[in-house]
């Protein structure tokens, strides 16, 4: 039976990976495709300014004393600003080094001039849906009375544009990509009415083959399919002519902030998020993105470990709401499109215990909901917070929350990657090491490999599941999304995949700190002067 089963797996992997043959993806196809002419036309730009650098040479001693005036200004200016004082350390070297570049580029960056008008955007949306989705005031008032601590947050979360907060729901956790993908394929195939996915990265193999495969089937029986991934794909992942490809099976697919030949304040925004509804009865969401190495089917980093939830409910309105916010930040969204996908009725389960609270965080608004949800979770914890995340760059407020919840005698651990996908990364977080175990923070790195989990759980009553890791890209930079849960049933599951995770781990201790790689501390000491940048 074992053999037939087996057998069957290897049959859909080979047709779904018939519907779109992979792309060649070396150093021809790099050179040639619209990403070789994006990266040579940077070096024409880059080359003109060599070129000006050598006409005004003759001024160079001219511009010594101006820069020297300059500095200091701009010193004074970067102090007396309202900058995260994380991010004023970074321009202030940048500064010193780099007077008049350097001032040009904060000015360029702090102007927004890629994506004022996606800004102009993103606020109008917001306006636009700000109470498409009501608070139904019952459920705020018990759980305003079970957890008022939570629920204070949760107005504030609403105050900043996300959805209310629900009960009868229910949660289900994975502890995996390959177990999320199982359950994935099998409400796939029960879509009716509309499939949304909204993912990061996308990438052609065994797990987007078999999901193309049903969502091209269901376009077919007249299913609105839309998909919707970040531009950075193009960078090693799809070529630019995707979205025409998957047009051909019928699906609508968009690219957010695709490439293009120019230097943009806009590519610093990315859309992380991972969204996947159905119907309006099923939303995913998580650390899983679409490609074969988070549900192992190849292996870049040692065993990849990432966790995600799914939900079925209420609650699900509030993720097909961010989806369609998202699909339209390109244009303009008829206001009979939020009634059509918002109005399918939810699979609610009135046994369901607990309360969901779905948001999403966008860079426009300076919010920073990511980050001040896991402060607040911190900040609460009376016996225990338990984090995943890939990465570690902290800003002072959440190194701060780390080391006081752990000063006040809660049990904080972290559990990171032993094999780590980005070597920089991986050289930033070690740099926090030391501070956070003096403060009796405990760190473990998974031997096995990845970790790309971002999971926070704690005392046995609240967790958040999604996109959000722990560095200045997804608090500052980066569209993301998660979900908040209190009481509900799969947080048990949540705290026990935790202590199994720790269990492959070695933990992280002064000894292992004063025998790291040299390289590895010289290359942290060095970038963390340019963290918030990473």
């Amino acid at each position: 039976m074992s053999t037939k089963n087996n057998g069957e797996k290897k049959q859909k992997k080979r047709r779904g990976l018939t519907l779109l043959k992979k792309g060649h993806k070396g150093l021809v196809y790099a050179l040639f495709s619209r990403f070789g002419i994006v990266v040579l036309l940077l070096i024409i730009q880059l080359t003109i300014f060599v070129v000006m650098y050598n006409v005004f040479k003759e001024y160079i001693p001219h511009f010594y004393a101006f820069s020297g005036v300059f500095t200091v200004a701009m010193v004074l200016y970067l102090i007396n600003s309202r900058m995260n004082p994380c991010s004023k350390i970074t321009w202030l070297v940048i500064i010193m080094i780099m007077p008049v570049f350097g001032s040009l580029l904060l000015w360029y960056i702090q102007s927004d001039i890629g994506h004022r008008a996606l800004k102009k955007r993103a606020d109008q949306l917001l306006a636009d849906t700000m109470g498409i989705i009501p608070q139904d005031p019952e459920i705020m008032r018990r759980f305003s009375e079970e957890a008022p601590g939570p629920a204070s947050t949760a107005v504030f979360m609403q105050r900043s544009g996300c959805r209310p907060v629900y009960s009868g729901t229910d949660a289900v956790y994975f502890p995996s990509g390959e177990a999320k993908f199982e359950e994935l394929l099998e409400q796939l195939q029960k879509a009716e009415h509309f499939i949304f996915l909204e993912y990061f990265i996308i990438d052609e193999g065994v797990m987007w083959g078999q999901i193309l495969e049903i969502l091209a089937q269901k376009a077919k029986l007249g299913v609105d399919v839309r998909v919707m991934y970040d531009g950075t794909c193009e960078f090693s992942r799809l070529p630019h002519s995707y979205p025409k490809k998957l047009e051909y099976f019928g699906i609508k697919c968009k690219v957010f902030a695709p490439l293009s030949p120019f230097v943009s304040t806009h590519y610093n925004y990315r859309d992380h998020r991972k969204i996947l509804v159905i119907d309006g009865k099923v939303a995913f969401t998580g650390g899983v993105n679409f490609a074969d190495e988070y549900i192992n089917e190849i292996h870049r980093f040692g065993h990849w470990k990432d966790t995600a939830i799914m939900l079925k409910g209420e609650a699900v309105r509030s993720f097909t709401l961010m989806f369609l916010q998202m699909w339209g930040m390109t244009e303009k969204q008829p206001e009979l499109e939020y009634e059509k996908f918002l109005t399918y009725p939810a699979d609610s389960d009135p046994l369901a215990d607990g309360f969901v609270l779905p948001y999403g965080d966008c860079p426009l608004n300076g919010e920073k909901l990511g980050e001040r949800m896991y402060m607040d979770i911190l900040n609460r914890a009376v016996k225990y917070v338990h984090i995943m995340t890939p990465y570690l760059i902290l800003d002072g407020e959440m190194e701060t929350a780390l080391k006081f919840a752990a000063e006040r005698g809660v049990d904080v651990r972290i559990i990171l990657p032993g094999i780590p996908d980005k070597k920089i990364a991986y050289s930033l977080a070690k740099t926090h090491y030391r501070s956070l175990i003096e403060s009796g923070v405990k760190i473990y790195e998974y031997t096995p490999g990845f970790v790309h989990a971002k999971v926070f759980v704690a005392d046995d009553r609240e967790a958040v599941v999604g996109s959000i890791n722990l560095d200045y890209r997804s608090f500052y930079h980066h569209f993301e999304c998660a979900a908040y849960m209190y009481g509900t049933d799969c947080i048990p599951a949540v705290r026990e995949d935790f202590l199994e995770t720790q269990q492959e781990c070695r933990e992280v201790t002064p000894e292992t700190i004063r025998h790291e790689n040299l390289l590895m501390k010289i290359t942290g000491f060095i970038m963390k002067a340019v963290a918030p940048l990473m």
